[in-house]
């Protein structure tokens, strides 16, 4: 399997930053609650210096959206959405050991982070603008079309796992209970991505192991350094 960004993806986005790694045996995942205080607790710390808005990350995933046309208060990457719920409620609802830990480690770091059961993938996955024949499943069970240029998590079967790239996934691949093995994916633009997606990295590998996680094979792409092989 793969994963990768297309040609106008980066023509478009060249500050692009992407961090990609697989695990397997999620069934043995658990929940490390120590790991999950300190992760909130760098939250807090997070929030209590800046508003959304103001984080570098955020600014650029905004700057982002709207080079696609979209409003970046109306469609909102999937960290800032995190830490606006967040700030508000201080508490998330708990979905699975593995999404729950990504989910505090994406607005740790504000940076979004999507996780897709690759059982539910067919072949690989490509970021690409949508033709619009492409299939995505709500988490309410309907189907919707993506616009022709709409930015996707396409799969060589037609199957959008996500809208308007980091704004929402599929429900089609999103991790279960009886999920096996995952592609985890973290996306940055802003100027010190490169170096915040390496810290990222090794707070996942020691994070992953903690859960009980195996941890495959990883990398950091670039426009220089495209495509991860699984």
């Amino acid at each position: 399997m793969y994963f990768t960004h297309a040609d106008e993806i980066w023509a478009a986005h060249p500050n692009l930053r992407a961090l990609v790694l697989t695990a397997d045996g999620l069934t043995s995942a658990t929940t490390d609650e120590a790991r999950l205080t300190d992760l909130a607790e760098r939250i807090d710390r997070r929030q209590s210096e800046q508003a959304e808005a103001q984080m570098p990350e955020i600014a650029a995933w905004r700057e982002a959206f709207t080079r696609m046309g979209l409003k970046p208060t109306q469609y909102r990457c999937a960290s800032e959405a995190l830490l606006r719920r967040y700030r508000k409620d201080k508490s998330l609802p708990s979905f699975h050991p593995l999404v729950d830990y990504l989910n505090h480690v994406s607005m740790a770091y504000a940076i979004p982070i999507a996780v897709f059961d690759v059982a539910h993938v067919d072949t690989g996955i490509t970021v690409r603008p949508a033709t619009g024949a492409e299939s995505y499943e709500t988490f309410q069970g309907d189907i919707e079309n993506p616009a022709p240029g709409e930015v996707v998590f396409g799969d060589a079967a037609g199957h959008a796992h996500s809208r308007r790239w980091t704004f929402r996934q599929s429900a089609r691949s999103a991790v279960s209970k009886s999920s096996e093995s995952a592609l985890i994916v973290a996306e940055a633009h802003h100027a010190s991505a490169a170096g915040d997606l390496t810290a990222m990295e090794a707070e996942l590998k020691t994070g992953l192991a903690a859960l009980g996680v195996t941890l495959g094979s990883s990398a950091l792409l670039s426009e220089s350094h495209r495509l991860f092989e699984f």
